[in-house]
């Protein structure tokens, strides 16, 4: 009967596994807002899409507001990819699934300039017989560039707390091959005491101590 609990856990795990390998789930994750001058920057959008949306078509527009500026097109999908003449011609890359959840772009060789906000538009047609909703939704990402890539404080301390995860398994280790060696001493210790009382006994008695067997 104990056994029938761990069967139900190992079922139910397998359960999640495998439904985690046969949906796949899609998750909103937010843009990182920092690039460093002359280096790639994926501008992450993502919007996932519902069942009933699975059928929609979907068409995604990309702006960029300078500091104090106004919003100017720069990238563009509707069936096919197109980029607007713009700061970023020729250094923008299309970064999108085909599911069309992820509507990602990439700008290349950021400059200094290139800091402001994006605007990543969204919008999907639904396919009905009847009628054809639509659907939009936005995303704002601002962006700040850097000359220099700065350390990253969270990256800090995960490898602080590496260092002192290493040397408390050190310290451990050590104490318990210390207890496990004076437990071996004590153990042979004693092995040997009893075997010293055994030889220092007359041989009268050691056959007196024989246990004797019963009939």
């Amino acid at each position: 009967m104990a056994a029938l609990p761990r069967l139900v856990c190992v079922a139910s795990v397998v359960l999640v596994v495998w439904a985690g390998l046969c949906c796949a789930v899609c998750v909103e994750v937010p843009s990182e807002t920092e690039a460093v001058q002359g280096k790639s920057m994926k501008l992450l959008c993502i919007s996932c899409m519902k069942r009933e949306e699975v059928t929609a078509s979907t068409m995604v527009e990309w702006f960029y507001r300078p500091e104090g500026g106004k919003d100017e097109p720069i990238y563009e999908y509707r069936k096919t990819n197109h980029e607007f003449q713009s700061r970023f011609s020729g250094r923008i890359q299309w970064n999108g699934s085909k599911d069309m959840q992820d509507v990602s772009i990439t700008v290349l060789n950021v400059t200094l300039n290139d800091s402001g906000i994006y605007t990543c538009n969204i919008t999907r047609e639904f396919e009905f017989e009847i009628h054809r909703p639509l659907f939009t939704s936005s995303r704002l990402i601002h962006l700040t560039v850097v000359e220099e890539a700065g350390e990253d404080f969270t990256s800090v301390i995960s490898e602080i707390m590496m260092y002192i995860l290493l040397v408390f398994l050190t310290l451990w280790l050590l104490i318990e091959m210390v207890y496990c060696y004076r437990k071996v001493s004590k153990a042979e210790e004693a092995a040997q005491e009893n075997a010293t009382d055994y030889l220092a006994i007359p041989s009268e008695n050691k056959e007196n101590c024989a246990v004797p067997v019963e009939e």
